[in-house]
């Protein structure tokens, strides 16, 4: 939708811009769109072949700049760039990108992004300490006349995936080869439907380089021209991207069959139709695949998509998803097959009939809500190969599953962690020494205290004093804690009529204190089941009988965890409105 051209506008003023991405073709088309804008060619490339450092606008491979080798003065001082463009920044929770980020010190950080809300099981918005500057959504996108509207064709596919277990919320592939390949009856199902739609050039996303040799052999047989593409390939059918793009576009074959080289970055806009071959068990890459042939093109009208769906695990969520609504709610949780939606304008969805049975057969057979996030639980366990604390769960888990918990308070584990271990097996002796005693009290007021605003963080903070816990906070400790936690990134903002940072810097000492007094350590002292208390020359304290239990190794991991799972969850409040 232009990102690209945004970033080169915006960035246009400034006088040393980075622009970051993972693929040599986002590169390539980035320049392209900067030199546009710009009118220049003052730029270069930092990547496996190239070393630019003295241009304008450089564009780097995350790849080769991400490492520790070139992140030093040799190359780029960390102030060098005035402003840094990060490409498909849902990438940014990965290695090399952190690096980069904690490196370099522009002036302004600007990611961009289709898919903000979770990739790799992690959340962007944490990074940006949810600071989103603009957003817009699929169904104003194609309302607005930015993209092609769609023509959503759901259909039935009698495959059985009954017999397949998920692993870490994915079907793994061997077990989906064994179901797809020489599998006559679904390749003469999705052959037919090809046929049905008029296509001169389309793209189906597959489970695996034998699926995608299989898809293109059929229909190679079947005289329409096709290639399979994907990473290391040595196939009978195989092609490398670029040429596959070139031949795509000149007609010389009409399907690329693709297994995860087509998801992000790499647009062919003259793309008409997209078919699902496999289950799509992420929203995110749903909506990346649907997104790779919404770009508008000459002559294109409108974008095919044919969606073969069976009775595979988060079937029938994408009336919910072509809706352009968010999919990070609890809706996601349960059925929105059944449910009616509006769809961008001059767009259509069709399913079969007989996907109505299967939806509403699967509705019966859903889990409950404990069971549910017991399963994810396990899941992100078994990832991690550990016990997981809570800022682990929250950031492995699947969306819907983490909407349920916020939504159903008595089940929220984020609410009762070391109770939800205990029930889980899962307490280590420290920690079954805290849970049984005062210091379990105190960190259950922790994980409810009422947070409407930002103000109570500082002062936990303050109490944790990383990690050496006090027992009594001076009038001076509270506001040196206050004041590094409203200067850092925006959380400024929650101050009542300051308007920008300039005038929150004018503020006077004493009125930080006030505020911190009159706000959080009150409402501490009042709602905080008297383990918060008075105490002669110190601003707030603790109850002396946790003298103890503030010693305990256990107890200072979990009262930091909760500490910053609480900041991140009230980011995220602030920024989505909840």
């Amino acid at each position: 939708m232009g990102k690209t051209y945004l970033a080169a506008f915006d960035s246009a003023v400034y006088e040393h811009v980075l622009f970051v991405a993972h693929r040599e073709e986002i590169l390539k088309q980035a320049a392209e769109s900067f030199r546009n804008v710009r009118n220049s060619d003052d730029f270069g490339f930092f990547d496996g072949k190239h070393k630019d450092t003295d241009r304008a606008v450089i564009f780097a491979s995350v790849s080769t700049l991400g490492r520790a080798s070139y992140l030093c003065e040799n190359y780029f001082a960390p102030d060098y760039f005035d402003y840094i463009v990060i490409d498909e920044f849902h990438h940014a929770v990965t290695e090399c990108y952190q690096r980069l980020i904690d490196y370099f010190k522009p002036k302004f950080l600007l990611g961009l992004t289709a898919t903000p809300e979770r990739m790799d099981g992690r959340s962007i918005y944490e990074i940006c300490d949810y600071n989103v500057p603009y957003e817009i959504n699929l169904k104003d996108a194609i309302n607005r006349g930015m993209l092609v509207p769609f023509h959503y064709y759901g259909i039935y596919d009698k495959t059985d995936y009954s017999g397949l277990r998920l692993k870490r919320g994915h079907y793994e592939e061997h077990d989906l080869n064994r179901i797809y390949i020489e599998n006559d009856g679904r390749r003469e199902l999705i052959y037919r439907h090809y046929m049905k739609y008029p296509s001169k050039r389309a793209l189906g996303f597959c489970c695996s380089r034998l699926h995608a040799e299989d898809m293109a052999k059929d229909f190679s047989q079947r005289g329409i021209p096709s290639v399979a593409v994907y990473s290391n390939g040595e196939g009978e059918f195989y092609q490398d991207r670029g040429t596959a793009i070139q031949r795509l576009k000149s007609g010389e074959i009409k399907v690329i069959f693709s297994v995860d080289m087509f998801n992000e970055g790499v647009d062919i806009t003259s793309v008409d139709m997209v078919m699902f071959l496999r289950p799509t068990e992420s929203p995110v890459v749903f909506l990346q695949q649907l997104g790779r042939g919404l770009r508008r093109s000459k002559g294109k009208q409108y974008l095919n998509v044919l969606d073969f769906i069976g009775n595979y695990e988060k079937a029938g969520k994408a009336p919910y998803l072509l809706s352009g609504k968010p999919y990070n709610s609890e809706v996601m949780g349960s059925s929105t097959f059944l449910q009616d939606f509006e769809f961008p304008d001059e767009c259509m969805v069709d399913f079969d009939l007989r996907l109505v049975d299967l939806f509403r057969e699967m509705e019966k057979r859903k889990q409950t809500i404990r069971d549910r996030i017991q399963e994810e639980y396990l899941r992100v366990k078994e990832l991690l190969e550990k016990v997981p604390d809570r800022m682990e769960l929250f950031t492995y888990m699947d969306d819907n599953v983490y909407e349920l918990c916020i939504g159903h308070s008595s089940e929220n584990p984020f609410r009762r962690y070391l109770e939800f271990l205990e029930e889980m097996g899962d307490l280590s002796p420290e920690e079954y020494r805290v849970f049984h005693g005062i210091g379990r009290e105190f960190l259950k007021v922790l994980e409810t205290t009422n947070i409407q605003k930002s103000y109570k963080m500082p002062i936990l903070e303050a109490f944790y004093n990383d990690g050496d816990v006090r027992l009594a906070l001076t009038d001076e400790e509270v506001l040196y804690s206050w004041k590094r936690f409203f200067s850092k990134g925006t959380n400024w903002r929650d101050w009542d009529d300051v308007v920008s940072y300039e005038d929150y810097k004018k503020i006077s000492d004493r009125e930080h204190l006030n505020k911190a007094k009159k706000m959080p350590i009150h409402f501490l002292k009042k709602s905080g089941k008297e383990f918060f208390v008075e105490r002669e020359g110190y601003a707030l304290a603790l109850r002396e009988e946790l003298k103890d239990v503030i010693q305990e190794d256990a107890f200072r991991k979990h009262m930091k965890d909760i500490i910053e799972y609480r900041t991140m969850e009230y980011y995220r409040r602030r920024y989505t409105g909840q």
